[in-house]
Order: C-alpha cells, then structure tokens, then sequence
C-alpha cells in the first residue's frame, strides 16, 4: 500500500512512518522540515513542501491508496491574533488542498486529524462522539478542519476523522515537555487539577488507525484517548511517581492566564472524553492505563 503523511516529519507522524513501513507499504511524508527518518529508504521517501499552498507536492496525495493528514502548528506557545492564523490555516488549508489532490478514478482512506478540543470544556460530562462542537477558537478550528476532510466523501473517498487526545510517546510531544518540567522537581497539577486530561499512548495510535483501516465499514469521527482519562491532578501525581519526583507544585490558574494568555484556557478546560466508536468496534487498548504507560515510556 502507498501511504501519504502530511506533517509526516512531526512527532506523530515519524512514529506512523516507522509503524507502516515495519509493516511493509510505501511512505511519503510531506512537510516543511528537511529531514528524512533514517529507516528503509527504499520504502521512504519525503517532500518538502508548504501545504498550506498547493503545488507539486499533490501528486504524491494522487498516488496514495491511504493519506494521513497531520499537518497543523503547534498550540502550544502563547497565542496572538497572527498565531491563530497561522494555527488556523496550517489546517484548514492543508486539508483542503489534500482533498483537491485525491485520486478520482479510485477511492482513498483519508485519516484526518482533529482533537478532543472539539468539544471545549464541557465540566464533568462524558462525551461521546456525537457530541457537537463548542463555540471556541480550538472548537472552531476542529470543525472546519473536520469539514473541510469530510468534503472527500463527496467524491467516494472513505473519511475518519481522529478526534485526538494528548498523545504521549517517548520521542516528542507531551510527555517529553511534561517529563522536563517533573525532573527539574518544578511539576504539579495545573489550576484547580479536577479537569480531565484525556491521553492515549503513541502505540495505541497507530494500532487504532491499523484497527480501522482493516474494517472497511468504519469511518467518521472517533475519539482517539484512553477508555477512562484521569483528572490533571491525578496525572500530575503518575509523572511523579513514574519520575521519583514530587507533584505538589500547582500551577494557579492566574499565572498560567499571566504567562499564556488565552492559550491558558486550554490547560485549564478537559474533556471527559472516551473512545465509545472505537471500544465497540473490538479495538483493544495496549495501555490503557496511565501508570502502565509511563513505566513504558519510561523505561
């Protein structure tokens, strides 16, 4: 199988890249860093190019059988009006230029990221994924960037929209940033700690995405986290614990406001979100739990 990873070069997508070459099929990742992953070049290939503009680099979407749409900035930094822009059409118009490029004469599987961010705060819910979008910036941006995905549709391309949560894996993202801040003794919960943190393991990515991909009568929207997300606080006490660092030090709310801005809204919100399409479709979590998962990556 040709497989296509915009942001294939990220965090997520270096793992996706090793994950389906190890299995056999043929990767391209598209994107703005240089570098290529050292791993079988002879079933590797990388293009650099922005994708937020069309261009040559569509015709390597057009030769997939499979595209997985990761590109996006990082939120994670203080957000001004122009760094929402680019948050916003980092997406937005990645998405829609993928579409574009996607072969006519035969049908696509399109796994489009999005976030459990979709949903905002919504207290101590459970949400499932029918649950609509909220009115925020991170909920907006989630549902144009899920409509511009599900325009493939259209066109008889199967769409799954991968509702993510925070990802933790041993090469980058949150755990690394997080895991930084406990072993320099400064880590704790953020705010209040009785918000949700809805998390998956990177392994239990790629296996959900393996898992889908295989039953061809599954497509949508899927919240992709653990079955039972833990509050922050109870996050905050498994690093330390997992790190043999104390946990105490609480990042109040005014500060966090102080020092992010609005992105400060973000850390203080959760979602009780839980991956109800996903368990009734038979797919059996590898790290369920949190604990379990932080003495693997640990390790």
């Amino acid at each position: 199988m040709k497989i296509t990873i915009t942001g294939g070069t990220g965090f997520i997508g270096t793992y996706l890249t090793r994950f389906f070459i190890e299995k056999g099929h043929l990767v391209t990742t598209i994107g703005t860093r240089t570098r290529k992953i050292a791993i079988h070049p002879a079933r590797y290939d990388h293009v650099l190019a922005d994708t937020r503009r069309s261009g040559r680099w569509q015709a390597s979407v057009a030769k997939a059988d499979m595209v997985i749409n990761l590109a996006g900035k990082s939120i994670l930094k203080r957000w001004n009006k122009a760094y929402k822009k680019e948050i916003y059409d980092s997406r937005i118009l990645t998405t829609r230029h993928l579409v574009a490029a996607l072969p006519r004469e035969k049908p696509v599987v399109l796994f489009s990221a999005s976030a459990v961010g979709y949903y905002g705060n919504r207290g101590d819910d459970i949400i499932i994924e029918n649950e609509g979008p909220s009115d925020d910036f991170l909920g907006r941006v989630c549902r144009d960037w899920e409509n511009e995905a599900m325009v493939a549709e259209q066109n008889g391309h199967r769409v799954v929209r991968m509702r993510l949560g925070v990802v933790f894996g041993e090469d980058g993202g949150a755990f690394q940033q997080m895991a930084k801040v406990f072993r320099r003794f400064a880590g704790g919960p953020v705010g209040t700690g009785r918000q949700w943190f809805p998390w998956i393991h990177i392994q239990d990515v790629a296996g959900a995405i393996h898992h889908i991909l295989g039953k061809a009568d599954l497509d949508g929207a899927f919240n992709f986290c653990v079955p039972h997300p833990p509050r922050n606080r109870d996050v905050a006490r498994a690093f330390g614990y997992a790190l043999n660092r104390p946990a105490g030090l609480a990042a109040p709310s005014f500060m966090l406001r102080l020092v992010l801005g609005e992105f400060a809204e973000t850390l203080l919100a959760g979602q009780q979100a839980v991956p109800d399409r996903l368990i009734r479709s038979g797919f059996v979590f590898r790290f369920p739990e949190l604990d379990q998962a932080l003495t693997d990556l640990v390790a």
